[in-house]
């Protein structure tokens, strides 16, 4: 009953959390929303430990809720479907997260979120919609091994809901430094569901899409980071050379919606 994670967090805590909010969330996959999932099998096979997420980023929380469920759903047995949330009543609690430090202390809400699994660290280019300048901290870096020893990370390398952003290198060098296996996720239709925090309803209706991807293959001592970074760019859909892929009319509106949200 009292047992802890290596952050300090009950894990009697944080299975009701992933519970109540699990239960909350689902009709926004699985009802007024529809998300379409390929590839869960691939979740099975995976280790218990060690194993680092991937994935483009298009709301601050949706995605990762969305993510809760399928890796649940997965490894009770459902494949390429989250119909049913039973799962819920036992999920994996050594999942973790890595998100925006002041995005987590945002509010009460973010702050229940974070117990679920963040891994809260300080962004080293951008503060409260202000570009900045700041080393890394070592402790962040140091608190994502402590979790990829533990269990499952995901991540979003890019480090910003915005598509087609370069791929922050620090993934990279975490790579180098544990060696996880890495899977890749691809994820679309959130950013025209939800609204960018990934707490309110956008627009009903929408198809939400995740593709789980076969775990890269990457050389940890020949690979050098910027070959890292590239594959990264490729596995997850998000290299400059696919930036046709999104209708220059839909980028626009999406970069404008967030200046507007930087601003106010």
């Amino acid at each position: 009953m009292l047992k802890k994670n290596p952050f300090g967090h009950y894990d009697i805590l944080k299975t009701w959390i992933i519970r109540v909010f699990g239960t909350l969330s689902h009709r926004r996959y699985q009802g007024f929303n529809k998300l379409h999932i390929e590839g869960s099998e691939i979740l099975k096979n995976l280790p218990e430990k060690n194993v680092l997420f991937v994935s483009n980023h298009q709301t601050y929380f949706a995605d990762v809720v969305a993510m809760f469920h399928v890796f649940n759903a997965s490894l009770s047995g459902r494949v390429d479907t989250i119909k049913n949330f039973s799962y819920l009543w036992k999920p994996k609690l050594n999942i973790y997260f890595v998100a925006a430090k002041e995005t987590m202390k945002a509010g009460l809400l973010p702050r229940i979120l974070a117990y679920a699994g963040s891994i809260s660290i300080e962004r080293t280019w951008r503060e409260k919609g202000e570009n900045v300048n700041r080393q890394v901290k070592m402790g962040d870096i140091t608190k994502i091994g402590v979790a990829l020893d533990d269990g499952w990370v995901i991540t979003f390398p890019q480090g910003t809901t915005t598509p087609f952003k370069p791929i922050r290198k620090g993934t990279a060098h975490i790579i180098k430094t544990y060696k996880p296996i890495v899977v890749p996720i691809v994820i679309d239709g959130f950013r025209r569901s939800f609204d960018k925090k990934g707490l309110f309803i956008k627009k009903r209706g929408i198809l939400q899409s995740m593709e789980i991807k076969k775990p890269l293959d990457i050389n940890y001592e020949e690979d050098s980071i910027d070959q890292i970074v590239e594959s990264l760019q490729y596995a997850i859909e998000q290299h400059p050379s696919m930036l046709k892929v999104i209708p220059k009319e839909e980028l626009d509106a999406y970069e404008s919606e967030n200046k507007k949200r930087e601003w106010s």
